[in-house]
């Protein structure tokens, strides 16, 4: 797969004001044939001078049967989405064009040599880790770390219980502001059950719903409200990221980085 890391080294050749010379940042051409669109792959004179520099070679890396256009502007550093769009349209080549009007291409697209990063959350309420991941990913933020993140979200509502976590979720009867009864079956996490264990006892059945308690994959990202747990390394022998249950967008991030740098160091 030939994806431009940046898309200043991508440039498009209509005509030649020129002459044979290119930008000096160039490695890149796309070109109108008048039939479609071709990329060529160009070399300038690493001895030349100034900002246009002279062309010493160029290939055609994708002809214009080869290569379509794609037709909606994109945010051009999420870069997983891309390849995913390039696969979907079919073609060797795949142009676009990003919401500030700069251009790349993905050539030979594959997904296979992305690193697969799963995200474990819940809901209701929202999913918070698992939409701010998804968020910041359309954003672009996580383009340069080649990553492709699997989520795994579990439903507390399809689980069988009598009482659930909070009244934040929906539920009829939570923990937060209803009695809990002998024998009966509670959706809750570790904290859920100390608190069940201060106020009630230890006569009930407990429905684990921590995300964290659900990891089966690595490397992972996961949330738990138990701040003892939070930073990145091995969980049940499982490598992954812990991160708070309110924790912002910003926290996410370094913890995502901070996950990958690890695994890929290991």
């Amino acid at each position: 797969m030939i994806f431009p890391g940046q898309c200043k080294e991508v440039g498009y050749a209509s005509t030649k004001p020129c002459g044979d010379r290119v930008y000096f940042l160039s490695r890149w051409l796309v070109r109108d044939t008048g039939t479609g669109y071709e990329v060529l792959e160009v070399t300038s004179d690493p001895a030349g001078k100034g900002m246009m520099r002279p062309l010493v070679g160029s290939k055609v890396i994708a002809t214009a049967r080869e290569t379509c256009w794609y037709p909606e502007k994109v945010q051009i550093h999420d870069r997983t989405r891309l390849i995913g769009l390039a696969l979907d349209t079919g073609y060797r080549c795949t142009i676009f064009t990003g919401l500030d009007e700069h251009m790349t291409f993905v050539l030979d697209p594959d997904l296979s040599g992305l690193l697969k990063i799963h995200v474990y959350d819940v809901t209701p309420p929202r999913p918070s880790l698992s939409a701010c991941i998804r968020e910041l990913e359309s954003a672009g933020l996580f383009g340069d770390l080649s990553v492709l993140f699997c989520h795994h979200t579990r439903e507390i509502s399809q689980m069988r219980a009598d009482v659930y976590p909070c009244r934040a979720a929906g539920y009829s009867r939570t923990l937060d502001a209803d009695p809990v009864h002998d024998g009966e079956r509670v959706a809750g996490c570790l904290t859920g059950s100390q608190f069940l264990a201060e106020c009630y006892g230890k006569d009930f059945v407990l429905e684990n719903i921590c995300p964290l308690e659900s990891v089966r994959e690595e490397p992972f990202i996961a949330r738990c409200c138990r701040s003892e747990r939070e930073g990145t390394g091995l969980y049940k022998g499982k490598y992954g990221a812990v991160v708070h249950w309110g924790a912002s967008p910003a926290t996410i991030a370094r913890a995502v980085d901070a996950l990958v740098r690890g695994w890929r160091s290991k």
